[in-house]
């Protein structure tokens, strides 16, 4: 049966995008290059048989909290899509082991917060209370459909509420980078560690232009809805929006590498695989990278300026992946870490900034920003009874490896398996300062490259999960080119769709939202 649409790639994106075409009632074919479906989301066991480990993605709550979670939560829940929660969503430790826990309660925050230094509490509270003041607007500006007149209305609304100068005097403070929003409003170098990690996973640096405001929407999300994982892995999501859509008439096909997407004046006419197979339809999604559209799915269509664009296009620093299997629960040497989601080990603002300059010029950073996942305490599910498991993410390691800031890691210019393991026992030997007997408890370990994560999806260009570079002029209306407009382009039934259009990465899901919605759904 032909398709009315068919979807390159089946990330986040095209999941999202796919099932809510076939719930309007469309036929939708999802096209996926490796051999199981997912991108970023995949779950396995990867270090010992019994230990079930989120390979790349993990933490759900952008996509708990975006339109695409209220849309098609009730029916993904249908299919075994349940979430885990904890109170305690993130925490920081600092080498000389002080910590801090952030929760789901406000009161507690500002609590602990002013006990740190007096006003840090307050100024928490404003902070978050600025974003949940200003939901309605920063979340259309943030996941909506820019080039639209519900923006224009939206916009054109705040004009006259704040008046043209307080407008712009609005997107002025929203510019500040994170640097400038925690060294001038937080006394605590604790609670600026806390916070400064997290500008990592936007794919910014505490310098970055307005990574102040990331840095306030992340803590408003984690403190609103915590950092909820699903309930046996990443992949069980997969699983069920698969379910969803082949319910609903659709196919995922694995094993389908699309070679070219045809074009006949103009307008989209189909795929064309590598096995040569031809599938026909009026409408194509691409949830790829801008290199791969234009290098190779569109190499055959004259697009001269949106070819120069996706030759300019940046992509930002790699990640690395470390995952562990454990013989028992980690006994923290700093207390009450037991239950937290997402733990970060960084000194502070200077230490993210540092690690992440490191990496931008193709080091491998001397100290690196790691975060830990502990999903084992919001799942026991995954590992047996008694065991454990850990999710490491470094997100500032070099796409290129140029050589090590700390001179002790020999270097080819590539991610060599022994540049990765050597990596990852400096990774290793700064988390066994923090868990009692690690050593004795360590059962297995799995690290993944830039390099690896890359051979695993084309997308994560030099290990880039962020779809590229998120600095402010290849990101909003700029994204993935200056001249974009909304994911569509002069090849008529084309949308580009993915982490590298707008509303840009995470697992909102947010593009192929918009998408879908573009196309009826």
């Amino acid at each position: 049966m032909r398709p009315d649409h068919v979807i390159i790639g089946s990330g986040i994106n095209a999941l999202v995008a796919g099932a809510l075409l076939a719930l309007k009632g469309d036929r939708v074919l999802l096209l996926e290059r490796e051999a199981t479906p997912g991108g970023c989301l995949r779950t396995e066991e990867i270090t010992l048989p019994g230990f079930h480990h989120d390979v790349m993605a993990a933490t759900w709550v952008l996509f708990m909290t975006s339109p695409a979670g209220a849309a098609l939560g009730p029916h993904l829940a249908r299919h075994g899509f349940d979430y885990c929660h904890t109170p305690h969503p993130t925490a920081v430790i600092r080498p000389n082991g002080e910590a801090l826990v952030l929760t789901t309660d406000r009161a507690k925050n500002i609590a602990a917060f002013n006990a740190l230094a007096p006003g840090d509490g307050d100024r928490h509270a404003a902070d978050v209370g600025s974003i949940e003041a200003d939901a309605p607007f920063l979340f259309s500006l943030l996941g909506g459909s820019l080039w639209s007149w519900p923006t224009a209305k939206l916009l054109w609304g705040q004009v006259r509420k704040r008046g043209l100068r307080g407008l712009a005097a609005w997107f002025g403070t929203a510019l500040t980078p994170a640097r400038g929003w925690l060294e001038t409003g937080y006394q605590s170098p604790l609670v600026q560690a806390l916070y400064a990690p997290w500008v990592l996973h936007t794919g910014l640096t505490p310098e970055s232009t307005y990574s102040g405001q990331m840095g306030k929407v992340i803590a408003f999300a984690l403190e609103a809805a915590g950092a909820p994982i699903v309930k046996g892995g990443s992949g069980r999501a997969v699983a069920a929006f698969r379910t969803l859509i082949e319910g609903k008439g659709g196919e995922i096909r694995c094993g389908a590498d699309v070679d070219r997407i045809l074009v006949t004046k103009g307008r989209v006419r189909g795929v064309a695989l590598t096995s040569g197979e031809e599938i026909l339809a009026p409408s194509v999604l691409a949830s790829v990278a801008p290199g791969q559209l234009q290098g190779r799915l569109l190499r055959e269509v004259n697009l001269p300026e949106d070819q120069a664009a996706a030759k300019s296009f940046r992509h930002g620093r790699g990640n690395f992946q470390l995952h562990y299997a454990l013989d028992r629960q980690p006994e923290w040497l700093s207390p009450g870490l037991e239950d937290v989601a997402l733990i970060h080990l960084a000194d502070g603002i200077d230490s993210v900034s540092k690690s992440a300059n490191e990496a931008e010029r193709g080091m491998l950073p001397a100290t690196p920003t790691i975060c830990v996942g502990q999903p084992h305490r919001l799942d026991p599910s995954r590992c047996p009874d008694g065991k454990a498991i850990l999710w490491l993410q470094i997100p500032d390691a070099p796409r290129v490896v140029k050589g090590d800031a700390a001179g002790e890691i020999a270097t080819d210019g590539t991610w060599s398996e022994v540049s990765r393991e050597a990596f990852a026992d400096r990774i290793e030997a700064i988390l066994r300062q923090h868990i009692k007997d690690f050593d004795s408890i360590k059962l297995a370990r799995r690290a993944y490259s830039p390099a690896d994560l890359e051979s695993m999806n084309i997308n994560l260009v030099g290990g880039d999960p962020y779809g590229g570079l998120c600095s402010i002029d290849q990101f909003f209306i700029f994204r993935p080119y200056a001249h974009s407009t909304n994911g569509v382009g002069l090849v008529r039934g084309l949308i580009h769709i993915g982490a590298s259009t707008h509303p840009g990465p995470g697992l909102g899901g947010g593009s192929g939202f918009l998408a879908a919605k573009r196309l009826g759904a």
